[in-house]
């Protein structure tokens, strides 16, 4: 038999601390060699500097990148602050801004109120703020925030803009809803301001959101109504108070039947936008409503 030669493998297991603390000994006895005798280190100086610089220059360049990185990251999340910070405060100021749009709005509302109350200051009003409409483009039925313990009571006439807006129709205890003068069911006697001509004013709800206008009827073939002319309630209204202007005829001619003269009117009231009203506590005398 062919003897086998076993080759065992020498394993060397050096602590390192052992060798931590050589190399540090190594290291200080070097240092006071080198201090005691200078002239005999130059050439381990030469070598020691050819090693180390370039390993320091490039433990520089890792450290520079290092450093860079964690700058980087740091402006990064500084930046990514002071954008939410100026996102929260740009929010701030929407909101503000949103504010003083609307609290601007409503000084404006109520400076026409202001003013229409001091146009028909023969007449007591109570201010009262819409809360629900039966459509979200149309006021021609809404309800508003006064009711009977208020001094509300149907028959009593509305107003807001820059004349009539309609009739209350309903009332409760803490509410009514307004019927307006652009509702189908709405006619309204009217009368030219300059002419003294009577006509019927009559809502058309399809012709006011198709043109702006509601009809108007009833105007003698003789009269002398011009275009633009104002429209103010008459005093043959049973319903309403005289004087209220309703709105500016226009569009003046002949019916088919060649009896009378049919126009348009356009209200005076904004009723896409009608937010506040005035309502007129003194009810029309002998009213049937």
């Amino acid at each position: 038999m062919k003897s086998r030669k076993r080759r065992r493998k020498i394993s060397i297991s050096l602590n390192p601390n052992y060798v931590l603390l050589f190399l540090a000994i190594l290291c200080i006895a070097l240092m006071i060699l080198s201090y005691r005798h200078p002239t005999r280190f130059v050439r381990l100086h030469e070598i020691s500097g050819q090693l180390v610089v370039p390993m320091q220059k490039g433990i520089n360049r890792v450290g520079q990148s290092i450093f860079g990185k964690f700058k980087a990251f740091g402006d990064v999340k500084r930046l990514r602050a002071e954008k939410e910070a100026l996102q929260k405060k740009n929010e701030e100021l929407v909101a503000v801004n949103l504010q003083l749009t609307q609290e601007k709005y409503e000084l404006d509302e109520l400076r026409r109120l202001y003013a229409l109350d001091a146009q028909y200051s023969d007449y007591q009003k109570v201010a009262a703020r819409i809360i629900a409409s039966d459509t979200n483009n149309w006021f021609y039925s809404f309800i508003i925030d006064k009711g009977t313990k208020d001094g509300i009571s149907t028959g009593m006439n509305v107003i807001a803009g820059n004349g009539l807006v309609g009739i209350v129709s309903q009332t409760g205890k803490n509410w009514a809803r307004v019927r307006s003068v652009i509702d189908d069911t709405s006619n309204v006697s009217g009368m030219s301001i300059e002419t003294k001509d009577t006509c019927i004013v009559s809502g058309d709800l399809m012709r006011m959101k198709e043109s702006g206008v509601i009809a108007v009827s009833m105007i003698s073939l003789d009269s002398n109504l011009k275009e633009n002319s104002e429209i103010v309630t008459s005093h043959i209204s049973d319903q309403f108070l005289q004087g209220i202007l309703i709105g500016y005829i226009r569009n003046i001619h002949v019916d088919s039947s060649n009896m009378t003269k049919v126009a348009e009117l356009v209200p005076a009231v904004d009723f896409t936008r009608l937010r506040e009203v005035l309502i007129i506590t003194q009810k029309k005398e002998g009213y049937d409503f």
